[in-house]
């Protein structure tokens, strides 16, 4: 399953890793990668990485191929650095832990459309994984816009949408709940969850349960 997000900073991570979480503590052997990633700091660390390292009990370098330093879009990050993202070793990486690893979870970087090189797109990836997507939606103003024109390009793109997460990234939103209606009603996916801001890390099982009730085979 690959982790898409209707923009960056609206908790791909997150939730990517509280549904590790959950569905370790259900008793799967779950893991996740993120193959991808922009914004380390010179010490080597990145938030993100880090989180899904410890939520999957397994090295950085198990988990991402490619990492660039300055916090911007991936394809640009890697022209600066002198490289190519390809998706050879994404593939590799994915085949190899999906043999360990079920399920086996995707974060994606930035948004839904987001360039990896001059040739490729971030759902080039996804396509070439054979997964389908849960998508991240941001509760904030123009949520309901970025929801369903996210999940029109996945469509679009030949991936399928197996759900929606609604994650409350500003706990002053006003008309939230009619927001999630609104995209409900529209984005034919099922909700599978609405996080709280900063909710308790239980807060996932729900989640995990409504994924696993309806899930294809996990991947």
């Amino acid at each position: 399953m690959f982790i898409l997000g209707t923009d960056t900073g609206i908790g791909k991570t997150f939730v990517t890793a509280g549904l590790v979480r959950a569905l370790r503590r259900a008793g799967l052997p779950a893991a996740a990668m993120k193959p991808i990633a922009s914004g380390i700091e010179a010490d080597g660390s990145y938030a993100d990485i880090e989180a899904l390292r410890s939520a999957s009990e397994l090295d950085a370098d198990r988990i991402n191929v490619y990492r660039f330093a300055p916090p911007i879009a991936p394809h640009r990050a890697a022209e600066l650095a002198g490289q190519t993202i390809e998706l050879a070793p994404l593939v590799a990486m994915h085949s190899a832990l999906s043999g360990r690893f079920s399920p086996l979870l995707v974060e994606g970087v930035g948004g839904v459309a987001v360039p990896l090189s001059a040739s490729l797109m971030q759902l080039d990836l996804v396509r070439a994984l054979r997964v389908p997507a849960l998508l991240v939606v941001g509760l904030r103003l123009g949520c309901i816009n970025h929801a369903l024109l996210s999940a029109a390009a996945i469509r679009a793109a030949g991936v399928s949408v197996i759900g929606w997460v609604a994650n409350r990234i500003d706990p002053a939103m006003l008309e939230a709940e009619a927001s999630i209606q609104a995209i409900a009603t529209r984005i034919g996916a099922p909700l599978l969850g609405v996080l709280d801001h900063c909710p308790p890390d239980s807060a996932f099982d729900a989640v995990a349960a409504r994924w696993r009730s309806g899930a294809a085979p996990a991947q």
